[in-house]
């Protein structure tokens, strides 16, 4: 099959005889890559017959073996969509799906969805966001290692396809304004990629790339019913697919971002690396997040070197095209980082409102009760029935749990983001020694200290451990000595502190803004160099 007679294939395939079930109307649905043809019950999908450099679909023999290759990594996401690969046969005037003489073409056969399924239809919700990065962190912990002894994931194989999207929407038709913009994304992606290197490669020998998805963006899921199905991972370029876990949920969170849903994202970064613990990932984010922007812009310029465009959807194309290399630029800015520690003791409500601020602020979430126990390899639900002083709970642990939150927090700080550490914070060394950490990295500091009566505190501790539902196992002997053995905030504490009495409701807005006002002011008090804004503001 030639490209000259693809079109006339597809046309032949849009009349319901050409299926061996029922199919009163068919709709087609074509990418720079493919043809979709939804048919009944089923979609099919089959492989335009061309060569971008990138993929090679030439010839007959590499899309029927592309097609198996999608059929296998689909059904690791998405086992109930995908259900196996088909032969075109007859004439591409008269083709039949599944039928007698020569294979014209081969297909990919699926149950079909509602488009109103796809998650780039919908709103996407906290419970969905915090769904599907649960999924997302159990994929990746089960999915192959590439070998280190391969080529996979080397700072070389991640810098080619981010120099081949920049060259692949230079060559074509863009607006010329962006020709000054498309230089300046080089320079930044080849000099950013030098820095990274030996954190590339240190990643890399740590197990973070993996044979991934690789195309796991919003119009590449769907909830279904009540499952989440992720489909349509690439097949047709391995490097574009063993790569590191980052870039890959780098993806997810750049698209979300860019049609403006800043929450969906922070709640899904936020519960990925909480479950996974790659907290690492966030060193090489705002590198993958430029890649991503640069792969949409790319897909966008490949579409415009087809004929079948509309004026109008020629510069819809265009438009978008921009939009990506605009947002592509502003992961290239630096911002001014902000730590922020919750405070109080058990039962006071730190977790529950860190999950709000971290939903509306830019913050990376570290919570002490589930870092305590991955330091002992456990399930942030896992119950240990632990007592005062021994199990994981003993004076050692505890030193061990606020290392880990203040090495986690120095990486947070170092990558540029900004960090809410949730613990109890008792004893005022231990939040100095934060503030401390702050001023190193020369970020915007701040306390919230939530209070509420013993009595209160009491009855919300015992709520928790009989619901069994949550990270944390403080029982109230743990309030009780926590209680005794507070030490409360200095004088000069205060000046960083939002003190909140959680024995009733506190207004949320209220909080937030005066969370703003005390991270804003204390950065204004540091001799910061310029950066470029901030994300508090």
């Amino acid at each position: 099959m030639k490209l000259d007679d693809f079109p006339a294939l597809i046309e032949g395939l849009m009349r319901p005889e050409a299926y061996p079930h029922p199919a009163e109307s068919i709709e087609p649905i074509e990418t720079h890559i493919s043809h979709v043809l939804l048919a009944g019950d089923y979609a099919y999908k089959l492989k335009k017959p061309i060569d971008l450099g990138f993929l090679d679909f030439s010839t007959l023999e590499r899309r029927h073996h592309y097609c198996e290759e999608e059929l296998r990594l689909n059904r690791r996401l998405a086992p109930e969509l995908y259900l196996d690969v088909v032969a075109v046969t007859g004439s591409a005037d008269r083709p039949r799906i599944g039928g007698e003489g020569p294979i014209l073409e081969y297909a990919v056969r699926m149950h079909r969805f509602p488009q109103s399924a796809l998650l780039n239809r919908q709103t996407p919700t906290g419970e969905l966001m915090i769904r599907l990065a649960e999924l997302v962190a159990e994929f990746h912990a089960g999915i192959p290692v590439a070998d280190v002894e391969g080529d996979f994931g080397t700072p070389e194989a991640v810098l080619e396809p981010m120099l081949e999207n920049l060259a692949q929407v230079r060559s074509r038709a863009i607006r010329p304004e962006n020709l000054g913009r498309l230089e300046r994304l080089e320079a930044w992606t080849r000099k950013r990629c030098r820095e990274l290197t030996s954190v590339i490669a240190q990643r890399r020998a740590q197990g973070f790339v993996r044979e991934c998805h690789g195309d796991m963006h919003r119009g590449n899921i769907a909830l279904v019913g009540d499952r989440i199905h992720v489909f349509d991972a690439i097949e047709f370029n391995p490097n574009l697919r063993w790569i590191d876990t980052a870039s890959e949920i780098a993806f997810l969170v750049m698209d979300l971002e860019q049609e403006g849903e800043e929450g969906a994202a922070r709640l899904f970064l936020n519960r990925y690396l909480e479950r996974s613990g790659d907290y690492g990932a966030l060193a090489v984010l705002d590198f993958y997040k430029v890649y991503r922007a640069m792969v949409r812009a790319k897909v966008l310029a490949i579409r415009l070197g087809q004929a079948d465009l509309t004026p109008a959807e020629d510069a819809a194309i265009r438009r978008d095209c921009t939009h990506y290399l605009t947002l592509a630029e502003t992961y290239t800015r630096p911002r001014r980082s902000h730590l922020l520690i919750a405070c109080g003791l058990p039962g006071s409500g730190k977790s529950r409102l860190s999950c709000r601020l971290r939903e509306v602020l830019p913050l990376i979430h570290l919570r002490s009760d589930v870092e305590r126990k991955r330091l002992f390899g456990l399930g942030e639900l896992a119950r240990t029935t632990s007592r005062l002083n021994n199990g994981i709970y003993f004076p050692s642990a505890t030193d061990w749990t606020y290392d880990r939150l203040h090495r986690l927090a120095d990486g947070i700080l170092a990558s540029g983001y900004d960090v809410l550490v949730d613990a109890t914070f008792v004893a005022r060394p231990r939040r100095e020694r934060f503030h401390d950490l702050a001023r190193r990295h020369r970020a915007g500091f701040g306390i919230l200290a939530l209070e509420a009566p013993l009595d209160v505190l009491r009855e919300r501790v015992m709520r928790r451990l009989a619901c069994g539902e949550d990270a944390s196992e403080a029982s109230l002997a743990v309030l009780e000595r926590q209680h005794a053995s507070r030490q409360c905030l200095s004088e000069r504490e205060r000046t960083h502190a939002v003190i909140v009495d959680t024995s009733r409701e506190p207004s949320f807005p209220e909080v937030l803004a005066r969370i703003r006002d005390v991270l804003e002011r204390d950065s204004a008090a540091e001799d910061l160099e310029p950066v470029s804004h901030s994300r508090f503001g």
